[in-house]
């Protein structure tokens, strides 16, 4: 099994959630399924970009979940979008990650 949690900002608000909580009733099973499927450790659906995972469902406008992986049992989402929206999509991900980042090492770095 697979922890699949949610990044959460400063103002602990998810990004992901408030991208998920905007999809029609259809796209949201099919982006619930993914994360099933996540959960249970079916990953093949994810590829890879410099560290940056993009879960791809093919089905509707394309969509796209962002998540990175930190060990073996856990994944950490990011957000989400369409294929018509990838490239700003990825940019925001990629933001979002470095200040995850920032913030472990910083909490690492205080022995938290």
């Amino acid at each position: 099994m697979i922890d699949v949690r949610e990044y959460l900002t400063n103002d602990q608000k998810s990004p992901f959630n408030a991208w998920f909580s905007t999809l029609p009733a259809a796209a949201a099973v099919k982006v619930s399924t993914a994360l099933a499927r996540m959960e249970s450790g079916n990953t093949s659906n994810i590829k890879w970009l410099d560290g940056l995972g993009e879960y791809r469902i093919n089905w509707g406008p394309g969509y796209r979940i962002y998540l990175i992986r930190e060990g073996e049992r856990l994944i950490i989402l990011f957000g989400g979008g369409t294929k018509s929206g990838q490239s700003a999509d990825i940019k925001r991900a990629r933001t979002m990650i470095a200040d995850f980042k920032a913030h472990k090492k910083q909490r690492h770095e205080r022995g938290a």
